[in-house]
């Protein structure tokens, strides 16, 4: 019985982070990304080897992490400051953005 509840939870957290944002605008968050493209680049492909890739992450896990970041709990010193100017809207904008950006995966090379 336990485990058919842990599962349950497990199915509905990823389902959550996995969600859209309601009421998200893709063209927004690009025009706010501007300030993001030094560091993750405006197509969402890192420029610095410290800062992760977004393009193509999902949209409920990106807007997880910027609230993380603004609330203090997930700590980087350049993104708890730049965090801490963005609305509810940026951050649903943003990840609806980087979200909404296709990569391409392709094979292992050599293989």
């Amino acid at each position: 019985m336990a485990l058919a509840a842990f599962r349950a939870i497990a199915a509905l957290t990823v389902l959550a982070v996995g969600a859209p944002a309601l009421a998200a605008d893709v063209a927004a968050g690009r025009a706010k990304a501007l300030m993001c493209q030094a560091c993750h680049g405006l197509d969402g492909l890192s420029k610095v080897p410290d800062a992760p890739n977004l393009a193509g992450q999902t949209e409920g896990y990106l807007a997880l992490q910027l609230d993380a970041f603004k609330a203090g709990t997930r700590k980087s010193e350049t993104m708890n400051v730049v965090t801490a100017t963005l609305s509810d809207a940026d951050i649903a904008n943003l990840a609806a953005y980087f979200s909404a950006i296709e990569i391409k995966v392709v094979r292992i090379p050599g293989e």
